[in-house]
């Protein structure tokens, strides 16, 4: 018998401390760290292994492309690279996710940066820790014809808007997504047709 989590628990130390490491994972709470730790011992030995080999490789090789900041395995990400997407528009998200959620959208065919986050003081997070000097130069430095900035309407959100429409301004034209979410929405879990009405219905940044 091993303790889980401060109280006695019938499972062997192995299986806890699987159970514990996903417990880990971000909206993973007792009872699903208990039924995946299940699913995961009664697959085949090849199947876990796949599993375990996947989690190493994307940790190993996926990295933050060097244009945009974007996850990427290659040095420049798949839609930096694309010669169809179009040059003269970046949509300034604050996470990789949020890429993902636009793209599943599929209205905008231009180019993203990726902050990495958003100011939050009460976090430690200032503009030095997100990659808002990289978007400046790239903007100021090529023939960028709107910036859309994409980001969450939250407090710490709307802070970062309005800091980086006031720095993006004098290089171009700026505009900000309509949200039809409430304050304090996520964007990666907007529906793909609000997402859509959203950049249809952007706004010049004031």
């Amino acid at each position: 018998m091993f303790s889980l989590g401060g109280s006695p628990t019938v499972y062997t130390r192995p299986l806890a401390r699987l159970i514990e490491q996903l417990q880990r994972l971000p909206g993973v709470g007792p009872k699903t760290a208990q039924r995946l730790a299940m699913y995961i011992i009664k697959r085949s030995e090849t199947e876990v292994e796949a599993l375990a080999q996947a989690l190493l490789d994307a940790k190993k090789q996926v990295g933050l492309c060097k244009v945009c900041f974007h996850l990427s395995a290659e040095p420049i990400c798949d839609i930096c690279r694309h010669p169809q997407r179009d040059n003269d528009t970046i949509c300034v998200v604050s996470d990789s996710r949020d890429v993902v959620a636009i793209e599943k959208t599929r209205e905008y065919r231009g180019k993203y940066h990726v902050l990495g986050g958003v100011i939050s003081p009460m976090d430690g997070i200032g503009p030095e820790q997100l990659t808002i000097e990289p978007l400046v130069r790239r903007v100021s430095q090529n023939q960028v014809k709107e910036v859309i900035i994409a980001i969450s309407p939250s407090v710490e959100g709307e802070t970062t808007t309005l800091y980086l429409g006031q720095l993006i301004k004098p290089f171009t034209r700026v505009t900000r997504i309509a949200f039809g979410l409430p304050m304090g929405g996520d964007l990666e879990y907007a529906d793909e047709i609000t997402l859509a009405r959203a950049l249809e219905g952007r706004r010049e940044f004031n």
